[in-house]
């Protein structure tokens, strides 16, 4: 098994960590609306923080992936990995087509 606890709870820690400075971002934006900042400053910070969320959107989906796939034994019937596929390319599908 490729996606094994250890794997699973370091890849938990890192979205996690990831979400907190997202979070401390998203509060420096508010701050710098409500300080009456320069707009161009602003939307810098906004930048960054969607550039942040879409970095945790790829790990979130990798985690997804990993375990999905993990779950499927060693010999999967052809229905088995179709029904995985399908599933998948929903979530993808939702992803990209936001």
């Amino acid at each position: 098994m490729f996606f094994s606890p250890e794997i699973k709870e370091q890849m938990q820690r890192n979205i996690l960590s990831r979400l907190k400075k997202i979070e401390g971002q998203i509060r420096g934006l508010q701050g710098m609306v409500g300080g009456d900042r320069n707009c161009d400053d602003i939307l810098t910070q906004v930048r960054a923080a969607q550039s942040a969320l879409k970095s945790v959107s790829r790990l979130v989906l990798k985690s997804y992936l990993l375990k999905c796939y993990s779950e499927i034994g060693e010999k999967p019937s052809p229905e088995e990995v179709l029904e995985k596929m399908d599933k998948t390319v929903t979530i993808l599908s939702k992803f990209i087509g936001g």
